[in-house]
């Protein structure tokens, strides 16, 4: 059963998100205003983290997002920005700490509820919202890929493992290891790391190389 935990200062949006998951047999294991209390929750408890954590993208209490996403990513949960979307910079800074995608707050709670499912999957959750945050942010910065690195970010992040690209493309395994290297150090220069497989399947979407996740994300 997924487990996951509520964070956002505004009491009605948890007890409507608590009553969704209610419905949908998803265990809430944590509701609260903050990051911090999450936390001091966590010490106590001192089980294993949740599975996903859907967290308002700003809070009260002077937090930072990147801050409050990278806490918890590094805690071992994945995140949802729970959000009306309205700041694409904020967002932008959300995903790039690690956060899998983004959800409305308009949006049904059923659509909140596949989110997490997804997430809890650990696949990428790729929806309007995460696309409207990438358009909207002018400070989106490109990772300036060439051709060939496009290309073999574009099968490996669609599922194909290393050997199965380099032998599509024509290319020795170590050309096409050597390219992933590359494009992991030039999403790192712009501010957008890509450590995982599931992360550089993420940039290639933001970037348009590919369109939808495909196959699966084993290294």
């Amino acid at each position: 059963m997924t487990r996951v935990a509520l964070i956002d200062d505004h009491e009605s949006v948890r007890l409507g998100l608590e009553a969704a998951c209610a419905k949908a047999g998803t265990t809430v294991e944590f509701s609260g205003a903050t990051v911090s209390d999450y936390v001091n929750w966590r010490c106590k408890d001192g089980g294993a983290p949740v599975d996903v954590v859907v967290l308002d993208l700003s809070l009260g209490d002077g937090s930072t997002v990147t801050g409050n996403v990278s806490t918890l990513i590094n805690d071992g949960s994945g995140v949802i920005i729970h959000s009306v979307a309205d700041r694409p910079v904020a967002v932008r800074e959300a995903l790039a700490a690690g956060a899998a995608g983004v959800v409305s707050k308009v949006s049904p709670t059923e659509d909140v509820m596949r989110a997490v499912q997804t997430v809890a999957r650990g696949e990428a959750l790729n929806n309007v919202e995460w696309a409207s945050a990438v358009d909207g942010d002018v400070e989106f910065a490109a990772a300036q890929l060439s051709a060939r690195e496009r290309d073999v970010l574009r099968l490996y992040a669609a599922g194909l493992p290393l050997k199965a690209v380099a032998e599509q493309l024509g290319v020795a395994y170590s050309t096409a290891k050597e390219n992933i290297t590359r494009v992991r150090v030039k999403y790192v220069s712009v501010g957008r790391p890509a450590p995982t497989k599931v992360d550089l399947l993420r940039r290639a979407m933001e970037d348009g190389i590919v369109s939808r996740p495909e196959g699966d994300f084993s290294e």
